[in-house]
């Protein structure tokens, strides 16, 4: 492997890829990833609905997972950001975003954010239905909450720093319409003029999409709004993994998960996915022993890449004026102007 990769990209110009951020995001594990994804969709979590006592132990899973790796706590000494949520059937109960900080080395841009994020809640159990009655979304959205717990482990044990602070971030409530990031963004835990940008994970575990295999290679959605996508094709060498525009899909399934509660603020952000749609999407049969592991911690080497080049950047990411599409997102921040 060289020492120093170089890369080019349409909008970050020339881009290095230091041998230690490829040394780190090498020692992404495969077995450690289904491991996390095993319990958090397993039967014990009857299927993480908002609220339940599911969706509480998982939090405490991802909250232990951000304290072996050594996160910073930003919330009084914890790493849950917890509120109260009545949901449609009047089950009222205690709800979770699990957040850690891995603190940035320059004296101002540590101050800003990049976050890397994932919802874990999903769809609970339906018992009106014979047999398995658990929807336990392994792929949707176990695998990205995996994801995001994996990439914390191997970065902050790494023994650089980038620039800015990253915030590692598992939501709840995504199901129920974004709830989780919502409030999240409405606390003001971390300020909206902080973060620069935000990549959501969401069902990277399964390749085996509904129009065909999906292996080494991922999807964001808008992926041509911010100059994030292009950042993340030009880092295919690298990685061994391509980023790619669905030709119907990336526009279609922007404002699907959270990444669109930020958008609306003014921030790039987007979701990456392996596959839009895949045989078991919100059945009970979405089980863990489904992904494709090895294809999984690929995509997270690509995406700690990614990750890294954007917080140890300068120049903060940028909406593609370009694209009409993207004028709404940047017109959010900007006020307009």
């Amino acid at each position: 492997m060289n020492a120093l990769i170089c890369l080019v990209s349409a909008a970050y110009s020339l881009l290095s890829v230091p041998a230690a951020w490829l040394q780190a995001v090498d020692s992404i594990d495969a077995n450690r990833i289904k491991a996390a994804v095993h319990y958090l969709a397993s039967d014990e979590l009857e299927g993480r609905d908002s609220p339940s006592n599911g969706l509480n132990l998982a939090a405490q899973f991802i909250a232990k997972s951000f304290d072996r790796a050594g996160l910073e706590k930003i919330i009084e000494g914890s790493y849950l950001q917890t509120t109260t949520y009545k949901n449609r059937r009047d089950i009222e109960g205690q709800v979770s975003n699990v957040v850690g900080v891995l603190r940035g080395q320059d004296p101002l841009l540590k101050e800003t954010y990049v976050l890397i994020t994932a919802h874990y809640d999903h769809l609970g159990k339906n018992e009106r239905l014979d047999g398995d009655q658990i929807f336990n979304g392994a792929n949707d959205n176990a695998s990205g909450t995996a994801g995001v717990m994996e990439l914390a482990e191997v970065l902050a044990k790494a023994e650089f720093r980038t620039r800015r602070s990253i915030a590692f971030i598992a939501f709840w409530g995504e199901e129920r319409g974004m709830l989780g990031s919502k409030h999240f963004l409405e606390s003001n835990l971390i300020p909206a003029d902080k973060i620069v940008a935000v990549i959501n994970l969401e069902q990277i575990g399964r390749t085996d999409d509904n129009e065909g295999p999906r292996i080494a290679a991922v999807s964001m959605t808008g992926y041509d709004y911010s100059d994030i996508g292009s950042l993340f094709s030009s880092l295919a060498e690298a990685s061994g993994i391509k980023t790619e525009k669905h030709t119907r899909n990336s526009d279609a399934y922007f404002g699907a998960s959270d990444n669109i509660v930020f958008a609306q603020r003014g921030i790039p952000a987007h979701t990456i996915c392996t596959a839009f749609m895949f045989p078991d999407y919100h059945r009970v049969s979405d089980h863990a022993d489904k992904l494709d592991y090895e294809n999984m911690a690929k995509v997270l080497r690509l995406i700690g890449l990614g990750l890294l080049t954007i917080a140890d950047s300068e120049k903060a990411p940028a909406w593609n004026l370009d694209n009409p599409r993207a004028k709404r997102f940047h017109d959010a921040r900007s006020g307009g102007n």
